[in-house]
């Protein structure tokens, strides 16, 4: 039965507080990296628009918040704008030039620009390590203790005692992983390995699915083998495997993150699971609801998004200029201003489009769109 939701000042307060933190750290990177290669920042914001509050560093730095909190930027000496398009070189002052963003050779530009994900992903590594070094890592075995009648595992004979080795070729070490993978693939035909009486062996499963509502109402599609949850267990990890393990938690995470992009793109998953500002900000009050170490989990998992999506080669986005940084480097002079700026058009209408159509996806307005249609 679902429960009750949270009150909208909640949904407000938990957005602001699981965004504000990782924005702050991504623009962090960015800037730690930048100073490292004496790059000066003319501008610190976190949020876009109109500045609420804020101040002035020793080195000219404006450090401030602004009242559209849907993200941030560093604007560097040569930046035209927050997208990081380069300035004219008349606008740069000449005592500034050697230092300026866009005249440094293009691997500290590419290492600027690549510090602000990769300080999303050392933010949930962290996270995810303390969980581990206080709690112990949440684990189930990957053995079948049963199988549910009429389920994709019973069709594909798996039996009590058998190991789920892999699916798809991933490896699966423990239950979560299994589960975690196997909703990755609803409906569809996947290998799995397993291990019986201490041989190894590859079957076929076709997928079920299955349409989940959590416990607050919300409906997803997911892939289910029709396996029953063996007890779940924390184990201690010792102080010298937490960091490890903990990396490879945000690396599992990650891929399944790719995973489940592809399979968008390439229909095999609907669109509509594609949430937006207003589902972060549903699903934070929700998980906020439940207690600090729900939501803290859930800003370790938006930290690694937050990382992977900045990543994806779109232009506007801190891939998009990393890819034009490895075009530089193959032709060894950067791509013209008139390639950059219609680049930068048409990543910001793709943003805007996705945004919109995010927000559809949120709202519930194709839902209803189809039906007037239908």
């Amino acid at each position: 039965m679902p429960i009750a939701h949270p009150p909208l000042w909640m949904v407000l307060l938990a957005f602001v507080c699981a965004l504000g933190p990782l924005v702050f750290f991504h623009e962090l990177g960015h800037y730690l990296v930048a100073r490292l290669f004496k790059v000066p920042a003319e501008i610190f914001s976190i949020g876009f628009g109109r500045e609420l509050f804020g101040w002035t560093d020793k080195q000219g730095t404006r450090w401030k918040v602004a009242w559209l909190p849907l993200g941030g930027y560093v604007k560097f000496v040569g930046d035209m704008g927050p997208a990081s398009a380069p300035a004219e070189e008349d606008s740069i002052p000449d005592e500034l030039r050697d230092r300026a963003f866009q005249f440094k050779p293009v691997w500290q530009r590419f290492l600027i620009v690549l510090a602000g994900p990769m300080a999303n992903f050392l933010l949930a590594i962290a996270i995810i390590a303390g969980f581990i070094a206080i709690y112990g890592a949440p684990s189930t075995p990957n053995r079948v203790v049963g199988t549910v009648p009429h389920s994709a595992a019973e069709k594909a004979g798996l039996k009590v005692g058998d190991r789920v080795i892999s699916i798809a070729g991933r490896s699966t070490r423990n239950f979560e992983e299994v589960s975690q993978l196997a909703s990755l693939y609803p409906d569809q035909d996947v290998g799995l390995e397993i291990e019986r009486g201490g041989k190894t062996f590859d079957i076929d499963v076709h997928i079920g699915t299955q349409v989940i509502k959590d416990r607050f109402g919300q409906s997803y599609r997911i892939g289910l083998l029709g396996l029953p949850v063996p007890p779940r267990q924390f184990e201690p990890v010792p102080l010298r495997r937490v960091l490890p393990v903990a990396v490879e938690r945000t690396v599992f995470l990650t891929r399944s993150m790719m995973e489940g992009l592809w399979q968008i793109l390439t229909g095999r998953r609907s669109p509509k699971e594609i949430g937006g500002p207003i589902r972060i900000a549903k699903v934070a009050g929700e998980q906020a609801s439940l207690g600090i170490e729900d939501f803290i989990s859930l800003v370790a998992l938006l930290s690694i998004n937050l990382g992977f999506i900045n990543l994806l080669p779109v232009p506007l986005l801190d891939g998009g200029h990393l890819f034009f940084y490895a075009v530089e480097a193959v032709r060894r002079r950067p791509l013209s201003a008139q390639a950059l700026d219609w680049a930068f058009r048409g990543g910001l209408a793709l943003i805007l489009a996705l945004l919109v159509f995010a927000t559809f996806n949120d709202l519930g307005l194709w839902n209803q769109l189809e039906r007037l249609i239908g």
